[in-house]
């Protein structure tokens, strides 16, 4: 290391590198004063952008280049080298550009560049002028988002049903219900983003029905509001058991920010909790109120958590985990009442409960598009521009059901990243664009201090093949049908994760 460099910032990228700095990297981060800078060599030239992910703050060099963009190794969110766009969600800021300057065999960056327009892509007769959108999840912010961003200046809508603005609601059952994260995190966008941006947001606004002849939709107040292309994002709801008792004060599913919002409330009083289910939102909220210091149980018919989606093997694991954080757990079971201090098992156990959440899955809100005739099969049939079986009506997120299974099936998915990327091909194909969504699946989860990463969607698989140690927090895990992998999991392993997500997206 020579004296301009700093072992955490790296070199001092004022006084220029070489490019055997980079050694055998496509990727060095360097520092322009306090600001880190990432340099990519992408074929002949050398590129500079903000060194740090908008998302979350993921470090970019620990990333990957795929052509001209950049893909952060945390949440898989994609950057352009060239304008610092956002070009794939979770992110949906850019990041800064730089000058680079080369002086014989050295490369300089001394000053931000200038932000380059985002292309239109929008062009012609024929634009919408009324576009609505029905939903105010990830799918729909993500969509409204992108329309702006093309520069599309027509109406714009958004109908959600929830009382506050889109959130980012992933951390709904992660670190703000665990108290580590502050609400101010929690919205996509501030208030006046709406209001800058043209961006109609009606708040706890149902809408009941559409009609796609006379091309409207109508709000629960029987207002009709008219369209020229429709998103339908409505999202999914939990799933509600018909478990006596689950209808008291201190029962709780979890979906909205309001929803994480009461259980806080309950929890601060709260000395112990129940959560039935075991798969990813149910262990997420056993974690966090675990670390709200809560005694916490967790309820499920499963013989082992995650077991449907991640396998035995990494399903054992993550029980583990969370037993070493003094979570106990009841499987092969469920509950069979509930009353105000405690609730009963299937099999006659009876656990103190102050708090109770069930956290058995979701369902898609199927009946406004069904209702309107659109073609309907386990969710709303698109095809690959997101476009339903009437035309001018798209559909994106946990409803959307695409051409993107393996063998040529359909697949559904209900995961945060895929319904933002959706929107955002959805508002595009508005616009007329006529964009294939081809991402592959990916999401992550968080158990205290594991977080798993996973690509591509599997299933059922024949095969479960385990690289590295699970104990170890280092491996990776591959679902297989037939020798072909369908899915991976990893622990410990970013920049793996990205790379079988390419090798998914080029097989096709």
């Amino acid at each position: 290391m020579t004296a301009h460099e700093n072992q955490d910032a790296g070199p001092d990228l004022t006084r220029g590198v070489a490019l055997a700095d980079f050694r055998a990297r496509t990727m060095l981060r360097g520092h322009v004063g306090e600001q880190p800078v990432l340099l990519a060599r992408v074929g002949d030239e050398v590129l500079a952008v903000g060194a740090t992910c908008t998302h979350y703050g993921g470090p970019l060099e620990q990333g990957a280049i795929e052509g001209e963009t950049v893909r952060c190794p945390l949440h898989h969110a994609c950057f352009s080298l060239r304008t610092g766009e956002a070009l794939g969600a979770p992110a949906f800021d850019p990041i800064a550009c730089w000058k680079v300057e080369r002086e014989g065999e050295r490369f300089f960056v001394r000053e931000q560049a200038e932000a380059v327009p985002q292309p239109a892509r929008i062009s012609g007769s024929g634009q919408p002028g009324r576009i609505v959108i029905v939903g105010g999840g990830a799918a729909g912010f993500a969509a409204a988002e992108m329309l702006r961003r093309r520069g599309w200046q027509g109406q714009l809508t958004m109908f959600s049903s929830e009382a506050d603005a889109p959130c980012d609601r992933p951390n709904l059952s992660k670190d703000y219900l665990a108290g580590s994260a502050p609400e101010e995190w929690i919205p996509l966008r501030a208030d006046d983003f709406y209001a800058e941006n043209r961006i109609d947001l009606r708040l706890a606004t149902t809408v009941s029905r559409i009609d796609p002849d006379a091309r409207t939709v109508v709000t629960a107040d029987g207002a009709s509001h008219p369209w020229d292309r429709l998103l339908v994002a409505t999202g999914a709801e939990p799933l509600r058991l018909p478990i006596p008792g689950a209808d008291q004060q201190h029962v709780f599913t979890l979906r909205s920010l309001a929803d994480s919002r009461a259980i806080i409330a309950r929890a601060g009083a709260a000395k112990s909790a129940v959560v039935l289910g075991s798969g990813f939102i149910g262990l997420e909220v056993a974690a966090a109120l675990n670390a709200r210091g809560l005694e916490v149980h967790v309820v499920s018919l499963d013989a082992r958590p995650l077991e449907r989606v991640l396998g035995a093997q990494l399903g054992d694991f993550i029980r583990a985990v969370h037993e070493a954080h003094g979570e106990i757990f009841h499987m092969g079971t469920s509950i069979a009442s509930i009353d105000a201090t405690s609730v009963t098992l299937t099999d006659g156990a009876q656990i103190p409960a102050d708090l109770v959440v069930i956290g058995v899955g979701v369902k898609p809100r199927l009946a406004l598009a069904e209702a309107a005739g659109l073609a309907i099969d386990r969710g709303i049939l698109v095809n690959e521009h997101l476009e339903t079986s009437r035309p001018g009506i798209f559909a994106a997120g946990d409803v959307a059901r695409w051409p993107g299974g393996a063998a040529g099936e359909t697949a559904r998915v209900e995961h945060w990243v895929v319904a933002e990327r959706q929107g955002q091909v959805a508002a595009e194909n508005m616009l007329g664009a006529r964009l294939a969504y081809r991402d592959v699946p990916f999401f992550w989860s968080a158990h205290h201090d594991v977080t798993i990463r996973y690509v591509g969607h599997a299933l059922a698989w024949d095969e479960i093949a385990i690289d590295g140690d699970i104990a170890a927090h280092d491996c990776a895990v591959s679902y297989r049908m037939k020798g072909r992998t369908l899915a991976l999991a990893t622990i410990g392993r970013d920049a793996l994760a990205l790379e079988e997500a390419r090798r998914l997206a080029a097989q096709g």
